[in-house]
């Protein structure tokens, strides 16, 4: 009775995402699950072992070929499977079908505008604008989505494009500050440089009692200047994530 030849170098796996790096005139593929890459190239993920179905490098994952060790060995210096995975991952391709990139782009815009609806209003009524209008609005400035990119970081970008299309600008927040000591004052004039508007200012005992909005890209930089200025004495309190209206904007 023959037998069946299954030839060793061949590997078969199905419903795979392949990620490919051609260098040195060679080509190496590996085999992901879906929704992973993206996760670890935004270092959302952290385990490799949950991005790979296998450790294993191929010249061609969809006919199963495994890559050659004397080609690792020549191109990336090594064989060390996990260590080649982890350089493909960051600089090779994503291979995905066309139905497929549409569908992950459109899915992107989606999230790109709802960060967005959700961080900005319209600054003459203060009211968050949505979803739709953003989606609208963004495919009116012919942004280009990126999908090897997190909405998150899209959103910031698309922000700025959009305030030259429509009135938009982030939410506020609205921040109470304590500050007290002998440079108390001059410590509240570099503080009310960095508000976009004092809401309330009180002085009781030498403390000044300080109550305003801020962009919350200044967020960071108040919090770092009151402990820095003040040598921890000073307090920075979050009073509201968003300051906007109730209700969206409607056109």
């Amino acid at each position: 009775m023959s037998k069946i030849f299954t030839p060793t170098n061949q590997i078969r796996l199905t419903n795979v995402a392949i990620v490919r790096l051609k260098k040195g005139g060679k080509r190496f593929e590996i085999a992901c699950y879906r929704n992973k890459v993206i996760s670890w190239r935004n270092k959302l993920e952290q385990d490799i072992d949950e991005v790979l179905q296998t450790h294993t490098i191929f010249s061609n994952v969809s006919k199963g070929q495994v890559a050659k060790k004397e080609d690792l060995l020549k191109i990336f210096g090594n064989d060390d499977s996990t260590e080649i995975c982890k350089v493909i991952l960051e600089k090779g391709e994503l291979q995905v079908s066309d139905k497929e990139r549409h569908s992950q782009i459109e899915s992107l815009m989606k999230d790109i505008a709802t960060t967005v609806a959700d961080k900005c209003v319209n600054p003459e009524t203060k009211r968050p604008y949505p979803v739709s209008i953003i989606e609208k609005a963004i495919k009116d400035v012919h942004y280009s989505v990126n999908v090897n990119k997190s909405a998150k970081q899209q959103a910031l970008d698309v922000i700025q494009l959009l305030k030259k299309e429509i009135p938009l600008e982030r939410a506020q927040m609205r921040v109470r500050i304590l500050l007290t000591g002998k440079d108390a004052k001059k410590i509240k004039d570099k503080v009310i440089k960095l508000a976009m508007s004092v809401e309330e200012e009180n002085w009781d005992s030498g403390t000044a009692n300080i109550i305003c909005l801020i962009d919350p890209g200044n967020f960071r930089n108040l919090d770092e200047m009151i402990r820095m200025e003040t040598k921890g004495s000073g307090q920075f309190e979050l009073l509201n994530l968003k300051e906007m209206v109730e209700g969206e904007q409607t056109l």
